[in-house]
This record gives structure tokens, C-alpha cells and sequence, in this order.
């Protein structure tokens, strides 16, 4: 039998060994450091992206010829087209230059991808280690473990990640995976006794911080994603697993206690839950009601004129935008907006809109390419058995989970989307190209065997 590597070589493709071994750590700083020492993580972000993209175009035969990649030119091409008309139209409102990477840094998942080398194993390290970097981070960053007193006590906290929503997000997504490999985790093997102890802590510990953030979207999401996840995996019970029929009584008793912990952890923090989802029941029955115009600048009364603001932007601009500083722009100069709110906000809370004011339809056409690509790649790759059931479910559960939050916060314009946005779709897609690889060895052996 074979020895195991901790990180496993590429399947499918191959490197130089020096520059993987380069890529390999640069990554690894990037899924552990981001959160954890942002300079760090930041510096080895670039380094990975930069060196992956590279290594792909150089040695990535039948890789460099990706969607992904036609993709990637597709967004440099739209920046630089809605800056240039921009340039023409509205010059003293467009920036220096194109600002090609507001865009392009949702492609890093190529690097990541690369990287990862088409393994399961290599993939689930990397997403399980910016778990535990985002659980040490709550502790070391901010005010520490007083954050989470304070969140305890019925305080609205954010564990030093930006503001209140990145934090939850993060965690929001981190709940997600300790779910659907929840079964994976505490499967029998070695250091069984070990895993199951460290999930239920993870878990506990990811269910208060998305309690305590106090975020609604995240709430909401989850509320949609969890079930969704449940429903799909119920249909089709391969997405479990490697395929192998689950033990129903395990998951039953596992789901049952994690359903202890979400409702214990709720009841201790009833009161603030409850206070935070009908804090602004005034000014969601005024929405209802469509009375938008008396509606007061609360948190969800903020995200409302700013969106009716920039839909009248959009108005002028609806196929190509006003440029990468078009959300800025609809804060800055919508002349009915009050200074409180153009002092404070400089973003719409939704990056679709945010998109679309910035790049028109043709933007919002290019996040819909991707997004469809990146479906169909993870759906290839698990029909063609090379990703494994319970990663794919996860993709689903997130697909979801991600189009509402960002609904309400723009997490792919920030480096904490980015970072999550990269390291789950580069996971999703490392597995595509492998299974493409398979794919063409399958064919191409077929063909030797029928001359």
C-alpha cells in the first residue's frame, strides 16, 4: 500500500516541481493567512494568482483552452470597453485607468484551481484550513474572546473582519461546509474519536458566531440553503458520500443533535434574535405597502434609496455602464440622497446592481456566464464520478447562499468574497479539469482500440 501524501501531486496535469512546490505554499498562506495575518495572506494571494495563471498558460495543455480563461479576457474586455465610452461620455467621473482587476479578481480561481492539482484531498485541506484560520482569527483579531462574550450578552459583534456582515458571512459559509461534511468528518477510521470532537466544537462554536453577527441576510440565506441542501440530498442520495448507501440512523442521531445545538444556541440568544429580525418591521410593511418615498434611512430603509437611486442611473447607462466608479457615483451625485448617507456609504449593498450600474447588461451578462459555466462544470464532474457527492451538494448549498447575501451586501466587491468566491469555485472547477483530462485520456484510448 502506497503512503499517503498530505498535499497529493497534480492528477492530470503536470509542473515543474519547484514552482509547485512555491504554488502549493503560496496557497496554503493564502487559504490560512488571509483572515488570520491579512498581510501575509495578501502578498501570497498575489503570488498564487499570479504564478498560477502562468504556469496555466505555459503548461496547461487542453486547461489554458477554458471557458474559464475566454472568461477572464471577456471581463478585461468589458472593463475596458465601459471605461473607454465612459472616457467619451462622462471624463472628469472615470478613473485613470480601466481598473481591470475589479472584475478579474473574481478569476483567481484559476490559480486556486491549478493548484489544487484536480484532488479531493488537496481541496478539502485547503477550504478545512480557512475554516480553522477563520475560527482562530475571531479569537486573536478584534477584542478577541471579549467579542464573544459580548455577543453572548446580546451585542451585535463582527470578530474583526471589516464590519458586522463580512464577519457573519464568513461564518454563514463555514456553517455550510461543517453540515454537508459532517459525515465525511466523523466517518469511522482513524482519529475518529478526535474528528467528532473538533466538528462539535467547530459547529458549536459557527452557529454563535452566525447567531451573535446578527446579519438577516445570513439568516436568510441559511434558512433557504440548509433546507435546500436537505431536499436535494434526500432525492438523490448519491450526492452523500462516495455514492455508497449512508447510514440513515447515524445521520438522523448526528442531525438531530446539530438541530440541538442551532436551537439551544437560538434560545440562549433569543431575546436579540428576535429584536433584530422585527427591529425594522415599520419600514418593511412601508416596502409592502410601496410607500418608498416616507420610508425613514434605517438599514434596510438605506439599501432602498440607494437602489432606487442607482436603477434611475441605470436608467441612462443600461447597456455599458458608467464605468468601475459607477457606485460611487450614484452616492456621490444623486442630488436627493442626504449627506448622512454619501458620507458614510460609498457602495449599494448588492453587488448585482452595483455591476450593472458599473458595466451595464454586459456585465451583468458576464456574471451570468460564469456563474452558469461554473454550474455546469461541477455538474459534469460529478456525473463523470470524479467529484465526490457531498462537495457538489456543498457547491449547490453555496450557489444559493451566495446569490442572496450578496442581494444585501456587496461581498464580491471586498476581499472577504473575493477570498470565499475563489477558494469554493477554484475547489468546484480543479475537479472539471480533471475529469475534462480523464475524459480525453477515455477518448483517446477508445480511439487507439478501435484501429
Amino acid at each position: 500500500m502506497k503512503p499517503q501524501h498530505i498535499w497529493e501531486p497534480p492528477i492530470g496535469w503536470s509542473c515543474s516541481r519547484g514552482i509547485w512546490a512555491l504554488g502549493v505554499i503560496a496557497l496554503m498562506l493564502y487559504a490560512g493567512g488571509r483572515i488570520l495575518w491579512p498581510d501575509v495572506g495578501s502578498s501570497a494571494e498575489t503570488t498564487m494568482a499570479l504564478l498560477g495563471l502562468v504556469m496555466v498558460l505555459v503548461q496547461g495543455q487542453g486547461i489554458r483552452s477554458s471557458a474559464a480563461l475566454w472568461l477572464l479576457l471577456a471581463a478585461v474586455m468589458v472593463q475596458v470597453l465601459s471605461w473607454t465610452l465612459g472616457y467619451f461620455h462622462h471624463p472628469q467621473w472615470v478613473a485613470d485607468n480601466p481598473e481591470v482587476d475589479r472584475l478579474a479578481k473574481l478569476f483567481i480561481f484559476i490559480a486556486v484551481a491549478w493548484w489544487l492539482g484536480g484532488s479531493t484531498r488537496n481541496t478539502l485541506l485547503v477550504w478545512g484550513l480557512a475554516v480553522i484560520a477563520l475560527l482562530l482569527s475571531s479569537v486573536v483579531q478584534g477584542d478577541g474572546l471579549q467579542e464573544w462574550l459580548r455577543g453572548l450578552e446580546g451585542h451585535r459583534v463582527g470578530f474583526g473582519v471589516r464590519n458586522y456582515q463580512h464577519g457573519a458571512m464568513l461564518f454563514g459559509v463555514a456553517l455550510l461546509g461543517l453540515a454537508v461534511f459532517a459525515p465525511r468528518i466523523v466517518a469511522p477510521g482513524r482519529w475518529r474519536a478526535a474528528r467528532i470532537s473538533g466538528w462539535c466544537l467547530m459547529f458549536l462554536l459557527t452557529v454563535i458566531a452566525v447567531l451573535i453577527g446578527q446579519t438577516r441576510a445570513v439568516w436568510l440565506a441559511l434558512a433557504l440553503a440548509l433546507p435546500f441542501m436537505l431536499v436535494v440530498w434526500l432525492l438523490n442520495t448519491r450526492l452523500l458520500g462516495d455514492g455508497r448507501r449512508p447510514n440513515r440512523r447515524c445521520l438522523l442521531v448526528g442531525g438531530g443533535m446539530a438541530l440541538l445545538v442551532v436551537l439551544g444556541a437560538g434560545s440562549l440568544l433569543k431575546g436579540p434574535i428576535v429584536e433584530r429580525v422585527g427591529k425594522e418591521s415599520q419600514v418593511i410593511n412601508m416596502l409592502l405597502e410601496g410607500d418608498v418615498e416616507e420610508m425613514p434611512y434605517t438599514s434596510i430603509g438605506i439599501r432602498i434609496h440607494t437602489w432606487q437611486a442607482a436603477l434611475e442611473w441605470i436608467q441612462e447607462r443600461p447597456l455599458v455602464g458608467w464605468g468601475g466608479t459607477g457606485r460611487s457615483l450614484v452616492i456621490e451625485h444623486t442630488p436627493w440622497l442626504p449627506e448622512s448617507v454619501k458620507e458614510v456609504f460609498g457602495h449599494l449593498h448588492n453587488y448585482f446592481l452595483e455591476i450593472w450600474v458599473a458595466y451595464g447588461l454586459i456585465g451583468l451578462a458576464l456574471i451570468a456566464a460564469l456563474a452558469s459555466w461554473v454550474g455546469m462544470a461541477t455538474w459534469r464532474a460529478w456525473r463523470g464520478g470524479v467529484l465526490p457527492g457531498d462537495m457538489a451538494l456543498f457547491g449547490a448549498g453555496f450557489f444559493l447562499y451566495w446569490i442572496v447575501v450578496n442581494q444585501f451586501e456587496s461581498y464580491n466587491s471586498f476581499w472577504t468574497g473575493v477570498y470565499v468566491h475563489n477558494l469554493v469555485v477554484g475547489g468546484l472547477v480543479t475537479h472539471y479539469w480533471r475529469w475534462q483530462r480523464d475524459a480525453r485520456a477515455g477518448d483517446h484510448l477508445a480511439e487507439r482500440s478501435g484501429r
